[in-house]
């Protein structure tokens, strides 16, 4: 979700200001996935990097957050959506680690969008964890090194027990990944715009789907050919 600082500045405003207009595309965003029964959304909302930015405004992205799991998880939790936060937890202050838990727990039960938020989040530590956590089980005899396959160590990233993505948006007019879901990214289909995030509306969320269906996703394989006189 890129671009609300420059979002900002092009205002005369602090970049915090972008970051607070940026709430809504992310509330419609769950809306609209959530009504188009969409299994999984994940939301990159900090990164293990953002930590470089001024203090200023890394504070006040925190105190964004844990506003917003107090005024959002009541409407998250009516609506049926599961709300898992994923990313470094031991970066985040106490009192924002417990807040996340309450919600967490809050909206287990619930069986609709599965809504993953990443938080000091970064694709490198996410493969590093599971790595690391596999090599705890083998040494501890609980596994052994030829059990370790793909599935295996999927099942230790941090979007164990999901699907992997199927389509990647990215706003802000930049064409990079930026060190997200590195793993789970592999066959994901990719999508830049160059609007900025809190000008993302349901015209450009249509327009990234529609981009979508014109893919041909062979994850690797061979099209099959086109029968004569048959459909693809």
């Amino acid at each position: 979700m890129d671009g609300n600082g420059r979002w900002a500045e092009a205002r005369g405003e602090p970049r915090t200001a972008g970051h607070r207009a940026g709430i809504e595309p992310v509330r419609m965003c769950i809306r609209e996935f959530a009504r188009r029964d969409v299994r999984a959304l994940t939301l990159f909302a900090f990164s293990s990097e953002n930590w470089r930015r001024p203090e200023s405004e890394v504070a006040t992205l925190m105190a964004l957050f844990f506003d917003a799991l107090d005024r959002e998880v009541d409407e998250l939790h009516a609506n049926g959506v599961r709300l898992r936060i994923i990313g470094d937890r031991r970066t985040l202050s106490v009192r924002l680690q417990q807040r996340i838990s309450e919600a967490e727990a809050r909206t287990a039960p619930n069986t609709g969008l599965m809504l993953q938020v990443a938080v000091s989040y970064g694709g490198h530590w996410d493969i590093l964890e599971a790595a690391r956590n596999l090599a705890r089980k083998v040494a501890s005899g609980a596994l052994r090194p030829e059990e370790i396959d793909a599935a295996a160590f999927s099942s230790e990233l941090q979007l164990g027990g999901l699907p992997d993505p199927d389509l990647f948006i990215r706003t802000g007019g930049e064409r990079r990944i930026s060190n997200f879901l590195l793993w789970n990214l592999a066959y994901a289909e990719l999508h830049f715009t160059d609007v900025l995030w809190p000008d993302f509306g349901i015209a450009e969320l249509e327009a990234a789907l529609a981009d979508f269906e014109t893919r041909q996703r062979r994850f690797g394989m061979v099209r099959a050919p086109r029968a004569a006189g048959g459909r693809p």
